[in-house]
């Protein structure tokens, strides 16, 4: 069975995602210990709050079109879809740009977003181009070019991590961080763009002749769930993983940000290099499963019991040893960012087992289900994090209660799409029996 598992093209593809991935993170995690000495907490802190506004305005971008990408059985249709996600990415960035530009100061005083005030404007610039390159990733995933996005992750990590390690030893700043990370969406995807063209078939590419499309309005009509669930579900979650940072910095100041920044970006490397090269096979794959009236519970069900293996080993050691990891690894200054990760692994494992089941919620139609599920789950986290802040007055325990919270409810998560799947499966399973 596991020389089966090990020559399967499943999980050759999962190798395939991993290394790039893995590359990219050991070209990070090379460079982190000098670019922490660099800009120092409150750096991190100012490119964390920018990041995590980012994050919260990026699905009304494309209106999270470019994840239907795809689900089409026919490429144009495919190419349909990624069209209109460029069209809504350009108008919609350039709506927000117009409201940035004439209310940026009255915006940030009702956020409470002071701190990068003068940064706002980058948003919908990096909100378009990030949704460029999640255009070009989601149709590298359908044709499963999976060698290419390998290719492209090592490369932008190792421009982007020079970067910021030159431009640190001249201007350590949290703008030089912001300025970078949004110079670097568009890096990726440029990158990812002429790696498509290079590395692929002439059938394969993006773009084709106009008479050869389908009507975008056809299919954004067909795949509305995406804008009416799936987005504001994104949103939602964003803004539940962005609260810690956005609270920390009101209530403790943007060093406290950095901290957790720090942690996050530390623990999410598993998630990174395993969890979503699992998910971006996984994804096309248990697509494929329910078109071919495959066992979906039975797909899921490894998928899941595997990660959660495999992220035993990294996570505990965060939980069990954090503190003394950070200090090691990126100076006594970020003791602190040490402590909150021993909190911080417990959700993120949990997390990170629960890749499948988010890349299995669109093929299954559950994206109203998980609308409402993220509406309570992010209630359910705040209310964890202003009881640590308002009632205990301790980042710390906010960052545990947090982190408690959100174990419980990928557990649950994991369980309902489980349920789902099995559903699933057997209505199939009684539909052939006929």
């Amino acid at each position: 069975m596991l020389k089966r598992l090990i020559n399967s093209r499943f999980a050759r593809n999962v190798a395939l995602v991993a290394t790039g991935t893995a590359g990219a993170q050991a070209i990070t995690m090379a460079f982190s210990p000098v670019i922490t000495r660099l800009y120092g907490p409150e750096a991190f802190g100012l490119l964390g709050t920018f990041t995590a506004t980012l994050a919260i305005a990026m699905p009304i971008s494309a209106l999270t079109y470019p994840i239907a990408i795809v689900l089409p059985k026919k490429d144009d249709d495919a190419r349909s879809i990624a069209k209109l996600s460029l069209l809504l990415a350009f108008f919609i960035s350039l709506l927000v740009a117009v409201i940035l530009f004439f209310g940026d100061q009255a915006i940030a005083r009702l956020l409470n977003l002071e701190s990068i005030a003068p940064y706002l404007l980058l948003i919908p610039a990096a909100m378009f181009l990030n949704s460029l390159q999640q255009i070009m990733q989601q149709w590298l995933i359908r044709k499963k070019q999976f060698k290419v996005s390998a290719r492209i992750a090592i490369t932008q990590s190792l421009i982007l991590n020079s970067a910021k390690t030159g431009v640190g030893f001249i201007h350590p700043a949290g703008a030089a961080l912001i300025v970078l990370a949004t110079l670097g969406n568009a890096l990726y995807a440029i990158q990812l763009w002429l790696g498509a063209k290079r590395w692929t078939k002439p059938e394969d590419h993006i773009h084709r002749p106009k008479e050869q499309l389908a009507k975008p309005k056809t299919l954004a009509h067909q795949h509305r769930d995406f804008p009416f669930f799936r987005a504001p579900q994104i949103t939602i979650n964003a803004l539940a993983q962005g609260l810690p940072i956005l609270m920390l910095t009101s209530f403790f100041g943007p060093a406290s940000a950095g901290f957790y920044s720090l942690s996050r970006a530390v623990l999410a490397m598993p998630t990174a290099l395993i969890g979503k090269a699992v998910g971006d096979v996984f994804y096309p794959r248990i697509n494929e499963a329910t078109q071919k009236s495959e066992n979906v519970f039975r797909l899921l069900l490894k998928a899941t019991l595997s990660l959660g293996a495999i992220g035993i080993i990294p996570f505990g050691l965060i939980i069990l040893f954090g503190p003394t990891l950070f200090t090691w690894l990126f100076g006594h200054d970020w003791i602190k960012a040490g402590e909150y990760s021993s909190w911080l692994a417990l959700w993120l494992y949990f997390m990170f087992m629960n890749n499948p089941s988010n890349q299995t919620i669109p093929v299954l139609g559950l994206q109203r289900f998980y609308l409402f599920f993220s509406l309570t789950s992010t209630a359910i986290r705040a209310f964890a994090l202003v009881l640590g802040f308002l009632l205990f007055q301790s980042d710390i325990l906010a960052v545990a209660l947090f982190s408690i919270a959100g174990a419980l409810i990928n557990i649950a998560l994991i369980s309902i799409v489980l349920w789902h799947s099995k559903r699933f499966s057997t209505s199939i399973k009684d539909k052939n029996a006929y």
